[in-house]
């Protein structure tokens, strides 16, 4: 669900997300704002969103997040790669995964598999 609310967000322009990883506890967020959206306005409707859609279609009630968030600002090519990696090797370190390839919660799997059912349906052409 929680994808499903990213792919939302970014399908109505609030913000552009270059990578992610969900965890079992948490979640890494690499993301863009842009110049009328705060990082702190997109965590909020990230969070107000998927705690909305829970309450509503499981009926879960009580807290899901935790309060606040931690942010790093990202200045340059070589800080956005140290920061794609250590998301992509995060399912990894955990021992959910033994590859970042194989976790099927993050941004390089997804991107992968819809890859792939492109060119599928790309050769299925005729």
């Amino acid at each position: 669900m929680l994808i499903d609310v990213l792919r939302s967000l970014v399908a109505e322009r609030r913000f552009q997300l270059h990578d992610f990883v969900i965890m079992p506890d948490h979640v890494h967020l690499l993301l863009t704002v842009h110049d009328e959206m705060t990082i702190e306005k997109a965590m909020q409707l990230i969070k107000g969103r998927f705690s909305h859609r829970l309450s509503h279609e499981f009926r879960h009630k009580g807290e899901v997040w935790q309060r606040g968030f931690t942010e790093e600002q990202v200045t340059n090519r070589e800080s956005s790669e140290a920061h794609r990696t250590y998301i992509a090797n995060n399912p990894v370190k955990a021992g959910l995964a033994a590859s970042a390839d194989e976790y099927p919660f993050c941004f390089r799997f997804l991107a992968r598999k819809k890859a792939e059912h492109s060119g599928e349906a790309r050769a299925g052409r005729g």
